[in-house]
């Protein structure tokens, strides 16, 4: 998979206010379904389809313990998408020097 499309998975599984709660809640800690639901306007089921989708970007983890199954964030797939916000913004910086030194030089010039 490239990185560009990595990125566009996370960033259209972000895209959802609820997976973005969902990601906000898993910041303290791994948490079952169930425990998620409880805190989020949509049920069990929901939660289930909105963590797959969140597990298919890379974001998020299972594991099984019993008969529960717990929810992680997995930090590579925040990786993923800091190193392209990085990217973004250091190639913004650069034009924005560039247009910079382009206005002082025709300032130097009149």
């Amino acid at each position: 998979m490239s990185n560009q499309v990595a990125v566009d998975e996370v960033l259209d599984a972000l895209g959802d206010r609820t997976r973005r709660q969902i990601v906000e809640r898993l910041r303290r800690g791994a948490m079952p379904v169930g425990e998620l639901a409880e805190e989020l306007p949509v049920g069990r089921p929901g939660v289930s389809k909105h963590l797959r989708v969140l597990e298919g970007a890379g974001l998020v983890v299972h594991q099984s313990v019993g008969t529960r199954n717990l929810y992680a964030l997995a930090p590579e797939g925040f990786t993923t998408l800091q190193q392209w916000l990085v990217g973004a913004w250091d190639q913004t910086l650069a034009a924005f020097a560039d247009r910079v030194a382009e206005k002082e030089g025709q300032v130097g010039e009149e």
